[in-house]
């Protein structure tokens, strides 16, 4: 199979504005596809073999010409060639920009999307929760941009119930959140995602080996 190239692109664009009453050109000036219809604003298509920054560069650019600015890439392949597309499909909404996909074996078209304003709409649910955790964590205990282990307000209040555990032996629930401040302990302890702790009797919890290994050379 030979290398799709941008031209391979165009004779499905055309026919596409075409066949919505527009007259079309490829090159003109700075755009690569071009389609003017009477008393309208002139439409614009880029080209390119698959998403890059440089494609919606180009795009965002050519906003100064008309708002009917859109993109044009190959189909894409496979579920994650569909993900990555999709979440393009989304970045160029927020942009403004429509987004048309090509199968050039047929010569078919698929629009996305069109050009339009985007009103982003926001989470209340996402918000509160955002709040919820900022608000629960003590101090600043992450370096900003990192995406190794992050010290979350939920391992925090666990590794003060293993703390307390450590130096009081097997206690309640109950008393670990009273004296520690850490409301959750029980579920925390019950639920042991970390593998610190099991339950020693009823109401009653107390470190694994693995909370005792995590204890080992901490105050």
């Amino acid at each position: 199979m030979s290398h799709l190239r941008e031209t391979d692109l165009y004779p499905p664009v055309k026919a596409w504005l075409e066949g919505q009453g527009y007259e079309v050109k490829s090159e003109v000036g700075v755009a690569d596809v071009v389609g003017v219809k009477l008393a309208q604003d002139p439409v614009i298509v880029e080209l390119k073999t698959g998403f890059s920054l440089t494609l919606l560069q180009q795009a965002v650019a050519r906003q100064a010409v008309t708002d009917h600015v859109y993109v044009a890439v190959p189909r894409w392949k496979g579920k994650a060639g569909w993900r990555t597309f999709k979440a393009n499909v989304g970045l160029c909404r927020r942009l403004g920009l429509g987004v048309l996909s090509v199968q050039v074996k047929d010569s078919s078209l698929q629009v996305h999307c069109d050009p339009a304003p985007f009103k982003p709409r926001k989470s209340k649910v996402k918000q509160a929760r955002l709040i919820k955790e900022f608000t629960a964590r003590d101090g600043d205990p992450n370096l900003g941009g990192t995406r190794g282990q992050v010290q979350t307000a939920y391992k925090q209040d666990a590794e003060k119930c293993a703390a307390y555990l450590a130096q009081h032996g097997p206690c309640s629930g109950a008393e670990i959140a009273r004296e520690t401040g850490v409301t959750r302990a029980t579920r925390i302890m019950a639920d042991n995602h970390s593998g610190w702790f099991f339950r020693a009797a009823r109401g009653v919890y107390a470190l694994s080996e693995a909370g005792l290994k995590t204890r080992r050379g901490q105050p």
